[in-house]
């Protein structure tokens, strides 16, 4: 078990960039095998996942609405996942949260249960 908290949403204009941080409590879910997630939940949508990253093998995962324009990244120094948002689009409008579990991210880890969830960052492009 782990806390997170988001950061670094906020406001930007069509076509910026934005990127956003998770923090985790301790080192929990870097000391063993774990997966790390970005989901968001856009305004009358459900959640989806959008970004997924094993950091035992640097895998990455994205879904096709952000490929090509989001990147995840971790940095096991301090803990912290990160999201890199680029050429960012209205629809892009969401809360954006960060998702963290122990074990193995498997071949879908988008559509993979997540135990340890923060409490949401906004993102509003315009």
């Amino acid at each position: 078990h782990v806390q997170l908290v988001e950061s670094g949403g906020g406001s930007v204009n069509a076509g910026g960039s934005l990127t956003l941080s998770c923090a985790a409590s301790g080192s929990g879910y870097i000391s063993g095998t774990a997966c790390l997630a970005w989901f968001r939940v856009i305004p009358g949508k459900e959640r989806t996942g959008i970004a997924a990253i094993a950091p035992a093998t640097g895998t990455t995962f994205y879904s096709d609405s952000v490929k090509g324009r989001f990147t995840i990244s971790h940095v096991n120094a301090n803990n912290t996942l990160h999201l890199q948002m680029n050429s960012l689009k209205p629809e892009d409008t969401a809360v954006y949260y960060c998702a963290a579990d122990l074990g193995w991210c498997g071949s879908r880890p988008l559509q993979r249960h997540f135990r340890n969830w923060g409490q949401g960052t906004q993102v509003t492009v315009s």
